[in-house]
């Protein structure tokens, strides 16, 4: 059984939750993602924060991006277990409609899967189906 672990991206480095947007901004840029998971001071994940969070949530709002906390814009959380099959992966991000989800060993962050993981998991072969890939991009690009 393929399980979140066999296609997370591992070693997901997180943006505290004290620190500011503008820091999440640039470290969003210099490492090429779109989202980052805030963490705490015990290093336990408290939810996950997007470069459209930034956009539309902070700045469109007129909040200072240097001003504003991880943490005030931190989304409802959804995750899974590093253990978890490929199908609960599938079911959790179309089920919330997310492109992104952080996989927990635990209590503590291990990786992210986005969308590229998955689309990578099926070039390397076995992990994902014609079918699931259609069904998942259906499920979170249509539905909106």
């Amino acid at each position: 059984m393929t399980t979140a672990r066999d296609i997370m991206h591992p070693g997901a480095q997180c943006i505290g939750a004290e620190q500011n947007l503008a820091e999440a901004a640039r470290m969003m840029r210099d490492m090429g993602v779109g989202a980052l998971p805030i963490c705490g001071e015990d290093q336990k994940l408290k939810g996950i924060i997007t470069d459209r969070d930034i956009i539309v949530r902070c700045i469109a709002e007129g909040r200072d991006p240097a001003a504003t906390k991880a943490s005030e814009l931190g989304g409802h959380l959804h995750c899974v277990r590093a253990g978890d099959g490929i199908d609960t992966v599938l079911q959790k991000m179309e089920q919330h409609q997310i492109r992104r989800i952080p996989v927990i060993d635990g209590d503590r962050l291990v990786g992210m899967i986005s969308e590229a993981d998955l689309a990578m998991g099926h070039r390397e072969g076995n992990r994902l189906t014609d079918q699931q890939i259609v069904d998942f991009m259906d499920s979170v690009y249509m539905k909106r």
